[in-house]
């Protein structure tokens, strides 16, 4: 078993967190991944209000008695949703972990601490933004490197870079987020200084994410050239699947001819959710991570997380002690 600061923090019996990822982290996700040891986090952005999540934070109750958090992620230029009620919902409901993320979390930190609520900070591909959360009393933090899905912020660093780099400088847990699939990319994360991993496109991949079967498939297909940046030209940079919306993005971005909410409106959420409902898996700007290219079975999460852990330890007991020489 891999024991790491994050197992010990979280009370899991594996370092493998499942990110809170929008219109994806809902229930049966998330409490799927918590019954396989591993940690969840549901997504509160998902909610249009405080009372849904309350529901789904009940329903992901009746599906484990295991632990599970609640990814916060409070965008100030997003004005419908009521971020003080969701965190009002998880302090009543008493979760006892909360993934912060988007903008400055001090407010949200404090709230939370004198709930006993431990705090993990999602950090962009930026050293400060982790600095900053430690120093503001996150619990950990999760470095997201420039292969993630979804936003790695605008300095385009690998976490092969990120992760030795945060590790020289932070006192607290740190999570890997980007290019992790299997258990070699555990194993290369712990190596690099990290104490886990965080993984959204891996999880997005199986049997219990509500992602469309049509969506799935394609992104089964795809290669690890699949991927493309879209936001760029209004720094919101996203990585999302390579399909027919994400040329067309690229395209008008080249241009330069379409105005900011042009672009927000074709890369907005609300968009590849509901193409992602209609099955339309041409018409949503998707979030995916480089990972894509490693994935190509569906299985549950159970599975996943077993078979990761069971490969990152032949890796470590088989592979890395075959390079020590022989005293």
């Amino acid at each position: 078993m891999l024991r790491t600061r994050i197992t010990e923090l979280f009370g899991i019996r594996h370092p493998i967190v499942q990110g809170g990822m929008r219109g994806i982290a809902r229930a049966p996700l998330t409490a799927a991944v918590a019954n396989a040891g591993a940690l969840g986090f549901l997504s509160a952005h998902t909610h249009t209000e405080p009372e849904s999540l309350r529901r789904e934070i009940v329903q992901t109750r009746a599906l484990t008695q295991r632990p599970f958090g609640v990814n916060l992620t409070v965008l100030p230029l997003i004005k419908d949703r009521d971020y003080d009620g969701f965190a009002r919902v998880i302090v009543e409901e008493r979760v006892p972990f909360v993934e912060t993320a988007g903008s400055n979390p001090a407010r949200y930190i404090e709230l939370f601490k004198r709930a006993s609520i431990k705090v993990l900070h999602k950090c962009p591909s930026s050293l400060r933004f982790a600095l900053k959360a430690q120093e503001l009393g996150a619990d950990a933090v999760s470095i997201h490197g420039f292969e993630c899905g979804g936003h790695p912020g605008e300095d385009d660093l690998p976490g092969l870079i990120m992760i030795p780099a945060a590790a020289d400088k932070l006192t607290i847990p740190m999570l890997s987020s980007g290019g992790v699939a299997d258990g070699r990319g555990l194993v290369a994360a712990l190596g690099l200084g990290a104490d886990g991993v965080v993984m959204g496109t891996r999880f997005m991949l199986t049997q219990e994410s509500g992602l469309h079967p049509n969506v799935k498939q394609r992104m089964l297909a795809a290669t690890e050239r699949d991927t493309v940046m879209v936001g760029r030209s209004i720094r919101d940079s996203s990585r999302v699947l390579r399909n027919r919306l994400a040329e067309e993005v690229i395209d008008t971005e080249k241009a330069g001819t379409a105005s900011h909410q042009d672009i927000v409106s074709m890369i907005r959420a609300e968009r590849w959710m509901d193409a992602a409902a209609r099955g339309d898996a041409d018409d949503g700007a998707f979030p995916a991570g480089m990972t894509v290219g490693l994935i190509r079975d569906l299985p549950t999460v159970a599975a996943v997380v077993e078979r990761i852990v069971a490969e990152a330890e032949a890796i470590i007991r088989n592979r890395l002690s075959s390079f020590t020489a022989a005293s």
